[in-house]
Formats: structure tokens, C-alpha cells, sequence
């Protein structure tokens, strides 16, 4: 039986979900790439409900390890779990994932970071990644970061040239600062997901995905439970904040 994941509406503003079935190798994967779909939507905290997962090898709660780890990078907020079974609750605490009884005691416990996002979806003309750079670069200025402008000007229009050559889709950007950390995403409506190209083609727009790559902190392309993708990249503001 296939692991499935399943939304909860519930009132607040983490994103809460519940997940079912059985997790065992097979479906290990599955379960695995549902967690960062829903995460990906994420904007203030990730709640999963466990209590109904059958867990036949405790070694497999690993998953949720893999999972929080990938969203303290994107969307770099708290992961956590819950289940009202003690014992589920002590082998998934033993690989290292906050896990509570119930709902309240999650959303109690956890530490949002503090944060400033500026979002923008960009209309698709011949000045998309002028205007993309320039936003950001703007918000770089805005929030006192301006020795990441350049970086973070450069994942964007890679990002943007990205969307706008292999996709239909407007591009949606989002910046956010935290504290040791700027990110830039960009999201778009095709499922297909951003990956490396082993040359440049000079004659072709955009700097590569390897550039970001060398001067990202980390960076990724992520499927969204909602539908299409998000490609993100993080700067830290570390040794950038005094240039």
C-alpha cells in the first residue's frame, strides 16, 4: 500500500498535513517527495500529522530527517511532526525531528524565524529580466545587503531566463531575508524540474545554473503541491553585510 499525503485545513498559519499508509522502501520515495511538495508551499512553518503512517522500519524515519534538512534551506522554515502514539513518537525523535503529541503543542513549540519578503510576478516582455534584476537589486539596497546584489542579480536572471525560455508561465519572484541568509526564488507553472547543464553555449542568454551553483550557499528546483515549480537559491548575508 502506496504512502499518501493528504491536506488538513486547519486554521493558523503553518502548513498542516497528514500522511497515511504504510512507509516501508518501496514506497520511501514517494513519501519523500510528497513532504517537499507540500513543503514548498510553505511561508511560515510545516505541521505533519504522522499518527496514521504504519512504520514497519524505524530506520525509515530518516525521511522526515531528509525532509526538515531540505526546508531549513527552502522554504527555510520549522519542520515538525505529530503523533498521539508514544511509541511512534520515540523512534521518529530518535532520527533527530521535532516531534509533539498534537497540533497545539507543535505550533507552541516552534521558532519562526524572523524575516522580509518582497514578492513580484513579473509579466513576460522583452525587459522581464531587466526588471527582475532591478527589483532586486532594489530590495538588496532597501534591506542594507547591497554586497549580495550582484549575486543575487545574477541567480535571478538565471532563474527568469529559465522560466521564461522553457516555460509559458509569468515568472513569480519572492526574496526573503533572514538572518544569516537571503533567498531568491522563482516559480513557474511547468513541473519540469531546473537541472545543470554540463556546457555553457556562450551564444545562449542567461550565465548557467553552474554559476549559481558556485555562488550559492544552496540552491534547488522543488515540484509544488499546488502545481509547477520553485528554483531557489540562498546567499548568506555573513560576509556581505559590511562591503
Amino acid at each position: 500500500m502506496l504512502a499518501t499525503v493528504w491536506l488538513v485545513p486547519r486554521p493558523g498559519a503553518s502548513a498542516s498535513a497528514s500522511v497515511g499508509g504504510v512507509l516501508d522502501r518501496t514506497t520511501y520515495p514517494r513519501l519523500r517527495d510528497r513532504l517537499l511538495e507540500f513543503a514548498a508551499d510553505a511561508e511560515d512553518a510545516v505541521v505533519i500529522d504522522v499518527g496514521g503512517l504504519e512504520l514497519r522500519d524505524p530506520a525509515l524515519a530518516r525521511v522526515f530527517a531528509l525532509a526538515a534538512l531540505r526546508v531549513a534551506d527552502w522554504p527555510a522554515v520549522p519542520f515538525a511532526l505529530v503523533t498521539d502514539r508514544p511509541e511512534q513518537r520515540a523512534r521518529i525523535a530518535r532520527a533527530g525531528v521535532a516531534v509533539y503529541r498534537d497540533f497545539a503543542a507543535a505550533e507552541a513549540s516552534l521558532k519562526r524565524p524572523v524575516r522580509r519578503r518582497a514578492e513580484q510576478v513579473l509579466e513576460r516582455t522583452m525587459r522581464t529580466s531587466v526588471r527582475a534584476r532591478g527589483f532586486v537589486e532594489g530590495v538588496c539596497a532597501e534591506w542594507q545587503v547591497p554586497g549580495l546584489a550582484e549575486n543575487a542579480a545574477l541567480i535571478t536572471t538565471e532563474f527568469v531566463e529559465n522560466t521564461l525560455r522553457h516555460t509559458d508561465s509569468a515568472p513569480r519572484l519572492r526574496v526573503e531575508l533572514r538572518r544569516d541568509e537571503l533567498g531568491i526564488a522563482v516559480a513557474d507553472g511547468s513541473a519540469r524540474p531546473a537541472v545543470l547543464r554540463e556546457e555553457l553555449d556562450t551564444l545562449e542568454a542567461g550565465l548557467g545554473l553552474r554559476m549559481v551553483a558556485k555562488v550559492a550557499k544552496s540552491w534547488g528546483s522543488s515540484r509544488v503541491w499546488s502545481g509547477g515549480k520553485v528554483v531557489w537559491a540562498v546567499l548568506s548575508t555573513v560576509d556581505y553585510r559590511r562591503r
